[in-house]
């Protein structure tokens, strides 16, 4: 029979992130008590991520922004204002063409400025995704594929959805704000109000 003395004996260990427990078998060893801790957790982030999205932010901002001065301003053989308010009426936006083409423009081009900059990111990036959805609306009949389809404007899409949840990255204005800390909630809050107002825009002015 083993005496209370010779019982393993059990001891819990606190950790930041709980308890384990350590068993005493009365075999010392020096390397025991390093084997036994859990591993702490490994910090995977890497600049990349940074970069990346910098480059997703600059890809998106300078080709929205371009359409943008090219409906607003008229710039680089761009319709302009009216040539824009021509341009959805014949894709059924019927009801105040030349107001929508003011909004749709400058939504390209405040929304690609902010994206550029990394300021008030997921704004910019809902005002993109609610132009670009619209598009795809539209261009649905025409197949997947241009001229008529719709495989650009959904790429585009796809960017400005992934930035709302992304948040900007650390190389960007927003660097010290809650919403490039905890991007998701104001993704979500922000991807509500793009899909809000496509749907309006959709039942009001078609």
């Amino acid at each position: 029979m083993t005496s209370p003395q010779d019982e393993p004996k059990t001891q819990n260990l606190f950790t930041e992130s709980g308890y384990y427990e350590a068993t005493d078998t009365g075999a010392t060893s020096l390397l025991s008590d390093v084997e036994d801790r859990p591993s702490p957790p490994v910090n995977r982030y890497h600049g990349g991520i940074d970069f990346g999205l910098l480059v997703l932010r600059l890809v998106l901002g300078a080709i929205v922004g371009a359409h943008g001065l090219q409906k607003v301003f008229g710039l680089f053989n761009g319709p302009g204002i009216d040539g824009t308010a021509r341009m959805l009426e014949s894709m059924g936006y019927t009801a105040q063409p030349t107001l929508l083409a003011w909004v749709t423009g400058l939504s390209e081009l405040i929304g690609a400025v902010l994206i550029v900059l990394g300021l008030f990111t997921q704004i910019g990036a809902a005002a993109l995704l609610g132009v670009t959805a619209n598009i795809v609306y539209v261009q649905w009949s025409g197949g997947f594929f241009e001229p008529r389809g719709f495989e650009f404007e959904l790429l585009l899409a796809a960017v400005a959805f992934t930035l709302l949840f992304t948040g900007s990255g650390r190389i960007a204005l927003d660097v010290n704000t809650p919403w490039r800390r905890r991007p998701a909630p104001f993704g979500v809050f922000f991807f509500l109000i793009a899909a809000a107002a496509t749907v309006v825009v959709i039942a009001l002015a078609r």
